[in-house]
Parts: structure tokens; sequence; C-alpha cells
């Protein structure tokens, strides 16, 4: 019997210690912070596709976009008002997304549209990729949030001051922005 009970004893010793690392590992473990993607389709009879992936970090978004099939060169870049895709021009996206009512400008600027974004810049094969950090915009839906909206390229370089979108030209690709 006290053989029984000193390895019951032992056990259950064992047990409390491991129940207890394992709550200390979790809670060492970073949370992972939220997370979109847009997926990219060709536009405007254009061959553009790629990805747009948006994570919160601390108050802003990291935005990462890898994008093939451009022209070489600048292309205006956005997030649009719509989570509407379906229109072959993409004219369905609407207008830049805008909640505070501000003019178009650059990225960065206080005086700009919440989705203006930097140029993408494509190189001689029509590859662009971007990393950049924005803010004015959080993975919410709502007013201020950009789920369930989009994501615009354009044919043409953003010039930061033409209103009411920078003369970027036509739209080559769209896709609508989703939680992931």
């Amino acid at each position: 019997m006290k053989t029984h009970s000193i390895l019951y004893r032992t056990t259950r010793i064992a047990c409390l210690f491991s129940a207890a690392g394992l709550l200390g590992a979790c809670a060492t473990m970073e949370k992972t912070s939220p997370r979109a993607e847009a997926t990219l389709e060709p536009r405007s009879g254009s061959a553009v596709t790629g990805t747009v992936s948006f994570q919160s970090v601390g108050q802003k978004l990291r935005v990462e976009a890898r994008v093939g099939g451009l022209t070489p060169g600048a292309h205006g870049f956005h997030v649009h008002e719509a989570g509407d895709c379906s229109a072959p021009d993409a004219s369905s996206a609407k207008g830049h997304f805008n909640p505070a009512g501000r003019p178009h400008g650059r990225h960065g600027d206080i005086e700009r549209h919440a989705g203006d974004m930097p140029n993408l810049v494509a190189d001689s094969s029509g590859k662009a990729t971007l990393s950049v950090e924005v803010d004015m915009m959080s993975l919410t839906e709502g007013p201020g949030g950009i789920l369930k909206r989009s994501v615009v390229i354009h044919a043409d370089p953003d010039d930061y001051k033409s209103q009411p979108a920078g003369n970027s030209g036509k739209r080559v690709a769209c896709g609508v922005i989703r939680s992931i």
C-alpha cells in the first residue's frame, strides 16, 4: 500500500510541475496580431496578379505587396472605399478610402486620403514588391477600417497632387481585403 501511495504522490507532483511549465510557456508566447490579405486580379485588360498582405504593428499597419504582370515603372497603389472588384475596369471599388474627407496627397503627409500609399515600382520584368508601414487605417470593419474594402493598382504613377486621385490612370488590378 505504501508503494502505491508513494507512486501516486510522485505522479501527481510530476503532473503539477508539467502543468506549471506549460502554463509558463504559454504566458511568454507572443500574441498573433490581426492580419488580412487581398488577392489581386487583373482588370482593364491587364495581366496583373499578386497579393497584398496587411498586419497590425502597434498603431500602424504593415503592408506587403508582391505583384507581377505590370509594365516597368511606377504605379499608383491605394486602398479603395468599396470591397467590390466585379466591374471589368474595377470602377465598382469606388474612390480612395477617405473617412476623414481630406484631399488626395502623398503617403505620410497629414493631408491625404487614408488609402493613399506609396507608388509600386515594377522592375523590367514587371515584378514589384513593397513593404511599408502606414497609419490612418485599421484591420477592422466600419468607418475607419479596411476589412471588406479593396486595394487597387493603377496603370500610371500617382503624382500625389492631382485631385481626386493622383492622375494614376486606369485600374489594372483589384482585390478585396479579407481577414485571415
